[in-house]
């Protein structure tokens, strides 16, 4: 998309959002695995404009802070200012704030700050019929089947513009419209400059209503133009937990519907959960009750069966996820096989074509190339070579209370059932391990090491030993 050198792209994010019940910041209240304020900040981003301002006011700090430690993993790059509202009288205030930002260029997009549902077409659609027709103001408006709380775009005999009236301002006439504003403006700096300094406070609660300055702009003979959208879901707002869970599952819908539009089969696409920045190869099949969060990136020809969580990790290709497999923060290679029930703890690596299976648990481990830890194990802080088999019941005893230490086991290791590795500890490659053993020294190479007491019979004539 071509930069936008005259363009900033101003979010109104100050409100308190008393709605919302929650101490949290209406902005940073998740939809679909990332902030509110991420998603628009996202699209603000790809629109290309010369810089993008936030205003802040209620937990301007947090806001703040938040913002700009997650600018890294929402992938925002483009420069951003902060501006904070310090008198919370209302969207013209909000904008009067950030006048001296706003100086510096020709053309402001002023965005929503609880509007996660927008896209970047749309908005660069709007700037640019502002360019083409030589606006002085265009308003986003969408119709909507309930309009109950929203400001109302009231169109002259014509058609054309004539002004917004806030649904607690309005009659029963006006009530009756349907068509809305989206509260996403484009404007032509300096006549917003004016019309925001001739604002009069408004309403019950005496606030300076950013709606106001389209009727001052229209007034000095300025054009004002209407840009209809047919899709009213990207002007949403969320202002409270139930409109949250709404723009939730819209943008569940639109993820799902691109995930298999690309190929991917989800023959219940409302009943999984993918998130925003999840990426997923064709011809993957996905169960439903499936969780697939945060960055997570899934290859071609996976088998997701039911109830399988997976956050912030890396699938290849062929790989099949049993009933009820937890991944986190993991990498699993091409052809491996994980559960029923098998836990990825972060930071583990499953190597190709290897296998954990029923209620086994990997920590922080790498697990070699055709490795098996079928069932019932716990691999943690542990280097695995390729080929090794461990069965049933295994343990690497890695913590000592104080400090976690390190289990090595080389290539094509056999592991008896219901062993323990006392670590730090190696067990060289082609060795044995006795069932029932406690591994506490090396195994040297092509061993067999067995660490188990005799058993001791008690019957009633005495102490028989074998």
């Amino acid at each position: 998309m071509v930069a936008k050198k005259n363009l900033c792209v101003l979010i109104l994010a100050a409100g308190k959002g008393t709605r919302m019940k929650s101490p949290l910041p209406k902005p940073l209240h998740p939809v679909c695995g990332l902030p509110i304020i991420a998603h628009i900040l996202k699209a603000a981003q790809a629109l290309n404009p010369a810089a993008i301002g936030l205003v802040v006011g209620h937990e301007a700090q947090k806001m703040e802070e938040t913002v700009k430690a997650g600018l890294s993993s929402w992938g925002v790059t483009a420069p951003l200012v902060f501006v904070e509202q310090k008198d919370l009288s209302g969207s013209g205030s909000a904008v009067k704030a950030a006048l001296p930002l706003l100086k510096r260029f020709d053309d402001v997009m002023v965005l929503n700050g609880d509007t996660p549902l927008l896209e970047t077409a749309t908005l660069d659609n709007m700037y640019s019929s502002f360019q083409d027709n030589e606006a002085g103001a265009v308003v986003l408006a969408v119709s909507v089947p309930d309009p109950c709380g929203y400001g109302r775009v009231v169109r002259a005999k014509d058609g054309s513009f004539e002004k917004i009236v806030e649904h607690c301002d309005a009659d029963a006439q006006t009530l009756l419209i349907r068509e809305i504003n989206s509260g996403m403006y484009v404007f032509k700096r300096s006549f917003l400059e004016e019309a925001l300094l001739a604002l009069k406070p408004q309403g019950p609660k005496h606030e300076y209503y950013l709606t106001d300055t389209l009727a001052f702009i229209k007034s000095q003979k300025h054009p004002v133009l209407v840009y209809g959208s047919q899709d009213y879901e990207q002007a949403l707002g969320v202002n409270s937990k139930f409109q949250l869970s709404q723009a939730e599952l819209i943008m569940r819908r639109r993820v799902t519907r691109r995930l298999m539009d690309e190929g991917v089969t989800i023959p219940n696409p409302q009943a999984v959960f993918v998130d925003a920045e999840a990426q997923i190869g064709a011809d993957t099949f996905i169960c439903p009750g499936c969780y697939i969060c945060g960055k997570t990136v899934i290859g071609k020809n996976c088998m997701l069966e039911g109830n399988v969580y997976i956050k912030d990790s890396v699938i290849g290709d062929n790989v099949t996820l049993k009933m009820g497999t937890y991944i986190e923060e993991s990498t699993v290679e091409e052809q491996c096989q994980l559960g029923p029930y098998a836990h990825l703890r972060p930071l583990s690596v499953l190597k190709k074509g290897a296998k954990v299976g029923n209620f086994s648990e990997i920590k922080k481990s790498v697990i070699g190339e055709g490795s098996k830890v079928n069932h019932l194990s716990y691999i943690g802080d542990t280097d695995m070579g390729a080929g090794v088999n461990v069965g049933a019941g295994t343990i690497t005893c890695n913590y000592d209370g104080k400090n976690k230490h390190k289990t090595v086991i080389g290539n094509h290791v056999f592991v008896g059932s219901n062993v323990n590795f006392v670590a730090p500890v190696t067990v060289e490659s082609y060795s044995k391990i006795g069932a029932g053993s406690t591994i506490t020294k090396l195994v040297p190479q092509d061993s067999l090491a067995i660490a188990r007491s005799r058993q001791v019979v008690l019957e009633k004539k005495g102490i028989k030993h074998d």
